[in-house]
């Protein structure tokens, strides 16, 4: 029998600064029974890191990529359903993100844990124009799972390329490396 979903209702209480975006957005995540705090959390920051302005047609939304193996973790559609932003998390195959490339306008891949994947693949996807690949180093995102509640009311201020990230009990910085 397979397991359901466990659903987390998160607010985000976005300052951007390096954007210009200053927004409190409510979401729900149904978490895949075998996805971790960690990478739920990964999700959680690459949408903080990537929702557009207010005002915008276009929403970023979570997509079902646990469950559904042609879609990414988030993204980002116009209204004739055309794919703006296909966002990765965790380490995708280098096939997997040249087939991504051709479909989407712009493609972006949040990796965390071992850099050993980068390192195969690496040489293969300079190539891929509109595809942006950022490693979050393994302590800060071990930290940032331990921020992970079934309700979360979480502060993301992002400056100067660091995110920091607190719940109103501890805060966290979060800075993801750019690899391309």
């Amino acid at each position: 029998m397979a397991t359901n979903a466990t659903i987390y209702k998160a607010t985000l209480e976005l300052a951007d600064m390096d954007r210009q975006i200053y927004a409190d957005h409510s979401v729900v995540i149904a978490r895949h029974p075998s996805e971790t705090d960690e990478r739920m959390m990964i999700r959680l920051l690459a949408l903080a890191l990537n929702l557009p302005p207010e005002g915008t047609l276009e929403t970023l939304e979570f997509a079902k990529d646990m469950w559904e193996p042609d879609e990414p973790a988030l993204w980002q559609k116009d209204l004739t359903g055309k794919i703006l932003h296909w966002i990765e998390v965790g380490q995708p195959e280098e096939r997997r993100l040249s087939r991504v490339c051709a479909r989407a306008g712009r493609v972006s891949v949040y990796s965390f844990g071992s850099n050993v994947w980068w390192a195969g693949i690496a040489n293969q996807l300079t190539r891929l124009r509109n595809l942006a690949v950022w490693q979050v180093p393994v302590e800060q995102s071990k930290t940032l799972a331990e921020l992970a509640q079934r309700t979360m009311v979480l502060q993301v201020t992002v400056q100067d390329g660091s995110v920091y990230v607190g719940n109103g009990q501890r805060s966290i910085e979060v800075t993801p490396v750019r690899l391309l």
